[in-house]
């Protein structure tokens, strides 16, 4: 039996016998001296095998680059010229007294050392090795780490941890469902959840008062970096609690959870509008560490001889926003063209413009593709609003106010980033009063779920102006990234029937959909309100990584499969029959 890992070996146990196993992960015979650099999950320790030890000697002599193995032998303590304080047992080693083989290794399709590039296909398809590396393992030992953390938060504050069914029906809530064929239940189908939205609202109904639930949930959604088809977050439903009542406890959890895990302090959680978070960064979910803001200018140019400008300056949906990026007049003509580009990703016609190179020098100080269609007035407004200094350039978005804000939002990240204008560290905020509603196709939808409430109790102002109804909804932001959101849920069945009319769910439609979370609302209902936290997308952020795939021990790729199972896959005939599904031929396999 092992006495410890790798990895806890240390200059307390000089002189003692220990029993480790692990993989070798480097072997080297140094004028007849054997060294093994022994690795498990919690760190490397190095094994001297001296060749008077003959059966010992002749062991190593056979082992393998990721052989598995048993090594007993005496800790020692390293003369001080030569310990590695790099490594965490870099002032012992161990003296292998014997070795034991247990399992032999092919040659790896990849090295393990975490500076040789491997394509992310390599390491999906041998997911297992990848895992190996101590950079994964750490990653996923942290992940771990944050869940404890969570779990210690919730059970000292009375909330009961309660599972939800993963068989469910399919339900409206702004994605595709994954189906699942029932064989009892001829032409039914399950659907596995997208979140435990329901059933938590239920819980509340049944009395549970706190409930919490680290669940994995599914959509069938085209996938990003962040997003999986399948994914866990950490899901919290109370009775009782205001949204700010539930902020301050949220926020005490997640700033728990850092101390906790990373010992780290989060600053001030400041609290901002969507409006306002929307008109200053063109996102909902802002990276506070970056200086820039959007300016809005539309007002300057209502009467400029520029088709693009006038146009979005006198439409009431139009907007122009102007960025000033500190340093980047240096920006070249085939740089400005990545960026025009870039800004045409999210929708945008196009970006103009306009360089400071010299501020004392008036027009002739700048240059600009539309210099010729402003006015002094209008240069001299702009450097009013904007302080430019020398060397800076302003960049303007002209558009619809939706494509402006998307567009200008993400190049005003880019930017930040590739200026090295991101700041170090963490700065989170709460972002709320979000619409209630948004309209397309000639209809009214939820911003976020039927069942979030309105500020407004007024069912006749919520219908008047759908549009300009808040929702008591909140998101917590952390460095431009959405890692929670909830809202206080609508506990009158008179408010609930109200809103899903507004949204054209007919009575039997709700009633076929979620009658039965209807039917619950009758009998006593309190008041009630949650949050779901994407645990993938913080413990991403939380261990450094760029995709949630880091910390996501066998992830699918961005096609939603499985490299390592070659997941999704065809079934037998025989199956499909016993499910009474008849596959439909086309192109596609």
């Amino acid at each position: 039996m092992r006495s410890c890992y790798c990895g806890f070996v240390d200059e307390k146990s000089a002189g003692e016998t220990v029993v480790l196993y692990g993989w070798v992960h480097k072997r080297r015979d140094l004028g007849g001296v054997i060294f093994i650099d022994l690795r498990d999950r919690e760190g490397v320790v190095q094994v001297i095998v001296d060749p008077a030890n003959k059966p010992a000697f002749e062991k190593a002599g056979d082992v393998r680059h990721e052989c598995v193995v048993k090594i007993t032998g005496k800790v020692v303590s390293r003369p001080s010229n030569m310990q590695n304080l790099d490594l965490k047992t870099g002032k012992i080693e161990v003296h292998a007294d014997e070795i034991e083989i247990l399992n032999t290794a092919e040659p790896l399709p990849f090295s393990l050392d975490n500076y040789v590039p491997v394509s992310e296909d390599i390491r999906l398809k041998y997911r297992y090795l990848d895992l190996r590396r101590p950079e994964m393992m750490n990653r996923l030992k942290t992940r771990a780490r944050i869940a404890k953390a969570i779990r210690t938060f919730l059970d000292e504050r009375d909330f009961i941890e309660t599972e939800t069914p993963f068989l469910t029906r399919a339900t409206p809530e702004g994605a595709r469902d994954y189906l699942v064929p029932s064989r009892v239940h001829k032409a039914c189908f399950y659907a596995l959840p997208q979140s435990p939205q329901l059933f938590k609202e239920l819980l509340m109904m049944a009395g549970m008062d706190r409930y919490y639930q680290i669940v994995r949930c599914f959509r069938d959604e085209d996938l990003r970096a962040d997003r999986q088809p399948e994914f866990t977050q950490l899901d919290v439903e109370t009775s009782f609690l205001n949204e700010l009542e539930i902020q301050a406890m949220m926020e005490d959890l997640i700033r728990f959870v850092f101390k906790e895990v990373l010992a780290v302090d989060l600053p001030k959680f400041p609290r901002m509008t969507y409006h306002e978070a929307m008109t200053r960064y063109g996102s909902d979910a802002p990276d506070l560490r970056i200086d820039l803001e959007l300016v809005d200018v539309a007002d300057l140019f209502k009467t400029i001889d520029f088709s693009v400008f006038a146009a979005a300056a006198n439409d009431e949906q139009g907007r122009i926003a102007a960025l000033r990026v500190p340093g980047g007049a240096k920006l070249s003509r085939k740089e400005l063209g990545i960026y025009e580009d870039f800004v045409k990703i999210y929708g945008a016609k196009g970006l103009a413009h306009l360089k400071v190179n010299d501020k004392t020098a008036g027009r002739e100080g700048l240059s600009s593709s539309i210099l010729k269609f402003l006015s002094d007035d209008m240069i001299a407004a702009l450097f009013e609003r904007l302080s430019p200094e020398d060397g800076d350039i302003i960049f303007f978005g002209a558009d619809k106010r939706s494509i402006v804000n998307e567009s200008m939002g993400a190049l005003r990240v880019k930017a930040g980033r590739e200026f090295g204008l991101v700041k170090a560290g963490w700065a989170p905020l709460w972002i709320y009063d979000f619409p209630m509603f948004e309209s397309s196709e000639g209809r009214w939808h939820s911003v976020h779920h039927p069942f979030t409430a309105p500020k407004v109790d007024n069912i006749e102002m919520m219908q008047k102006d759908p549009g300009a109804c808040l929702a008591r909804a909140y998101d917590m932001v952390l460095n431009g990234s959405e890692i929670g959101g909830g809202s206080v849920r609508i506990h009158s069945t008179v408010m609930q029937s109200a809103v899903l009319e507004l949204l054209g769910i007919s009575d039997e439609e709700a009633q076929e959909k979620f009658g039965f979370l209807l039917e619950a609302m009758k009998y006593g209902c309190p008041p009630l309100g949650g949050i779901a936290f994407g645990l993938d997308r913080l413990a991403m952020l939380m261990t450094g990584g760029t995709s949630i795939r880091d910390v996501i021990a066998f992830p699918k790729t961005t096609t939603a499969s499985c490299l390592l199972t070659r997941a999704p896959a065809q079934v037998s005939k025989a199956q499909l029959d016993e499910l009474y599904i008849e596959v439909k031929k086309g192109e596609d396999k």
